[in-house]
């Protein structure tokens, strides 16, 4: 579970004298339905911030790293140098649409939706 989402169970709950302050004591009885409440997620994270996550995700692979810097055609120090460069953030944003297998298990990766990626890269461009 992503550390900005948390799902909470609604249910029964008992308040027992002996327990501190309204400690919730939690009945799951056979054949009763669960309610499932999503709390609000945490603002939208910035774009670059999750382009260098998905840069971290794509070097950490060195077959992914090689393929990546071949279709860019940046050099290790280039890619050091553009770190702060929009254009270089959007670039690995690209180069992961462009090969959804990609996008996919970099979404995953970070916990996010590959929509979330995609939508990062083109505030980049």
């Amino acid at each position: 579970m992503s550390s900005t989402t948390r799902i909470l169970f609604a249910t029964e709950h008992l308040w027992s004298a002996k327990r501190e302050a309204a400690m919730p004591v939690l009945l799951y009885g056979t054949g009763k339905a669960l309610t499932i409440i999503r709390e609000p997620s945490s603002p939208a994270a910035d774009p670059a911030d999750l382009a260098l996550s998905a840069l971290a995700w794509v070097l950490a692979d060195e077959d992914r790293a090689m393929r990546f810097l071949a279709l860019t055609g940046l050099t290790p120090d280039a890619l050091r140098s553009g770190l702060g460069n929009r254009a270089v953030l959007g670039g690995v944003l690209d180069f992961l649409c462009a090969h959804e297998p990609d996008l996919v298990a970099a979404a995953a990766a970070l916990d996010i939706a590959p929509e979330t990626l995609a939508a990062a890269g083109e505030k980049l461009q």
